[in-house]
């Protein structure tokens, strides 16, 4: 019988959540969906050193805007509850127990400032120190002490680790759907904590029982968790629970756009662009980091953004909506390394995005900046001229550098313009053509347009020349959408009066 799929994404909450994680939880929401399979959110808060206030609600708020849903949850519930490792430390001593009694672990006795000197001692002869097979003979430990002084370190408080007994001389084996076979020699591995002093599992332990406990089928997750494969496999054999264990798959990293190194916050901080899905503040310095949302990205190009940073659908087709993603999705076709985040490609997503969205849409995003700036317009009226330039812009903050002139005459004037058009007869043409806008009536885009090109065919001028001059005196510049659209918007009193103050204002 075909296993169901249960996936997890299983974060911690130690800080914002990077554009890696989310890049993970898409592909086990693709993977779930795909499937007809189980999505499930765990928060893995096992290390209470590094918990920050906030962040779970901040991981869950980034992943529901951009559009990742789960099944079950630490905000949803479910049969497998509770989801939050803290709300499941009593069950995670019972199967620590359960390996000592099974000789797969052993408690330590060392104190960490024995364990520096011990390192101290290695790096003077140049060497590494690991506590392994090969050295925790000699170490305070359950396997060097007789029971009975065990019980009585126990007895009397004395803090203790409990650690993974990693077998000598074995080869493990761990298959991963993008690596494939992978085999790693048991005397390289340390023993690994898996019980901590203050009663707290360590994330090796606490992840292989949840997993377990919740039937995960398949776990995907970044290659940086490769190195902790052969003992999660190890530990599974350890519990006799290798016939439900899940399949792997490590994700390649996320890169620095020069692909020198893994893509940190620094970088985005340094190149201009954000690492986070949403603006997150730090509790503690009040220090802000930007975030896709805030930047102005729509969730759609993000996802479209991080579907396409490690993975291709084998076709040429780059956009994708969210269903079409879950259809075309396949973990076979994920590259081992790692994929390089590029700058001008996220913004070119977010630029189709934008302009797949209607005038309206738009107008409804931009009205705040005029808001703000106590330009009042009404809605679809601000809808038309967000159509008119929305192929110029890759974020909606965009729209206000391509419309201002519809809402404040210019200031200045450029300067090319004027050298390369500007007549000496130009001022007096000018003036002609604010006469006869004056007299358009209805005063709309079509009759306006006709009766200032009939004066200028009439006169026997230059087009370009006197259309550049018209536009220079109306925007400020040579450039912009149709002109009498922006004629007809700003208005016919506007209009003239634009073309009176350029007259006045541009000299030769």
């Amino acid at each position: 019988m075909e296993r169901k799929v249960r996936v997890r994404f299983a974060p911690s909450p130690t800080g914002p959540l990077h554009i890696g994680g989310v890049r993970t939880a898409l592909y086990n929401y693709l993977f779930a969906r795909q499937h007809g399979g189980t999505m499930i959110l765990r928060i893995e808060d096992t290390d209470q050193g590094r918990f920050v206030p906030g962040a779970e609600e901040y991981i869950i708020d980034s992943l529901t805007w951009l559009g990742i849903n789960f099944d079950e949850g630490v905000h949803v519930g479910g049969p497998f509850g509770p989801y939050r490792q803290s709300d499941r430390k009593p069950l995670y001593r019972q199967y620590a127990d359960q390996l000592i009694n099974d000789g797969w672990a052993y408690y330590a006795f060392d104190t960490p400032e024995s364990l520096e000197e011990i390192r101290k001692v290695y790096e003077a002869d140049k060497k590494a120190f690991q506590y392994d097979c090969n050295t925790r003979g000699s170490l305070r430990n359950s396997l060097t002490l007789a029971a009975e002084e065990v019980q009585k370190l126990i007895n009397e408080g004395n803090p203790y680790v409990i650690r993974f007994k990693m077998p000598d001389n074995e080869e493990i084996v761990v298959n991963d759907h993008i690596r494939g076979r992978v085999v790693v020699h048991s005397n390289l591995l340390d023993d690994k904590v898996l019980f901590k002093s203050d009663g707290m599992p360590t994330y090796h332990l606490a992840n292989i029982v949840d997993d377990h406990l919740m039937e995960i089928s398949h776990v995907i997750r970044g290659e940086e968790w490769l190195p902790s494969a052969p003992l999660h496999v190890m530990l599974y054999k350890a519990f006799g629970w290798e016939a439900t264990m899940p399949e792997f798959a490590h994700l390649p990293l996320l890169l620095k756009p020069d692909g020198n190194g893994k893509l940190s916050k620094r970088d985005g901080d340094r190149l201009g662009f954000p690492v986070f899905p949403t603006q997150w503040q730090d509790p503690k310095t009040g220090e802000i980091s930007s975030g896709y949302r805030e930047s102005g990205y729509f969730p759609e190009a993000v996802i479209n953004i991080l579907a396409f940073l490690g993975w291709n659908p084998g076709t040429t087709q780059e956009m994708f909506t969210m269903e079409e993603l879950i259809q075309a999705f396949s973990i076979e076709r994920i590259s081992k390394s790692g994929a390089k985040f590029d700058l001008e490609k996220a913004k070119w997503f977010n630029q189709q995005y934008l302009r797949q969205h209607s005038g309206l849409d738009l107008a409804k995003a931009f009205m705040p900046y005029l808001t703000e700036k106590g330009i009042e317009i009404s809605e679809d009226k601000l809808a038309i001229i967000c159509d008119l330039v929305k192929e110029r812009a890759h974020f909606i903050k965009d729209i206000q550098s391509q419309t201002h002139f519809f809402f404040e005459a210019p200031i200045q004037y450029d300067e090319q313009v004027i050298k390369k058009r500007w007549k000496e007869d130009t001022a007096k043409h000018l003036d002609a053509i604010s006469a006869i806008l004056n007299t358009v009536e209805p005063f709309e885009t079509t009759l306006a347009h006709d009766k200032v090109i009939a004066y200028i065919q009439e006169n026997g001028l230059n087009m370009g020349q006197i259309m550049n001059c018209l536009r220079l005196v109306i925007v400020g510049a040579g450039i912009g959408p149709d002109l009498f659209t922006i004629i007809t918007l700003i208005g016919k009193e506007e209009a003239v009066k634009r073309i009176k103050k350029g007259i006045s204002e541009i000299k030769i």
